[in-house]
């Protein structure tokens, strides 16, 4: 669908409806799904790199939020060499993504971060675009980190 094209349905608060909009997205790219209470956690293979991504959605007070992994753990010497792969990334795309989380804790990773604010409203199909579009930067930005920096 292209930004300018109306898209149809019925509009949903992204706070009241998440899941549901998760799922449903889910469901029709057959993603793997695990759900808890605060969460619901979509998996993908990532062929390009023999990984598997896990993008988990949650909530904060006031965001959706999706953070993407590959559960690729870095090892201590790693480190910079992940953030200067963040750094280029997010300067490259003009949109911070891709950061090394959990700097201090025992096993840092990399991790890209999205979101939306609770109170916005969309269209099933606008955000099954959105997160497609999330997946495919994810994707992209996964590979490149393996494929260049060897993370």
């Amino acid at each position: 669908m292209a930004p300018s094209e109306p898209s149809t349905g019925p509009a949903h608060e992204i706070g009241t409806h998440w899941r549901q909009l998760v799922r449903t997205w889910g469901i029709g790219r057959n993603f793997h799904a695990v759900t808890d209470t605060d969460s619901v956690s979509l998996q993908f293979d990532l062929e390009e790199t023999g990984r598997t991504l896990t993008v988990r959605f949650m909530t904060t007070k006031r965001l959706l939020v999706a953070f993407v992994t590959d559960g690729n753990f870095l090892r201590h010497d790693q480190l910079a060499v992940a953030a200067a792969a963040s750094n280029a990334w997010n300067t490259e795309q003009l949109n911070p993504m891709l950061s090394v989380w959990d700097v201090r804790g025992p096993r840092p990773c990399l991790a890209g971060v999205c979101d939306l604010p609770l109170t916005c409203r969309v269209t099933q199909a606008d955000f099954d675009a959105l997160a497609s579009d999330w997946v495919e930067r994810a994707r992209q930005m996964f590979t490149r980190c393996h494929e260049v920096f060897q993370l």
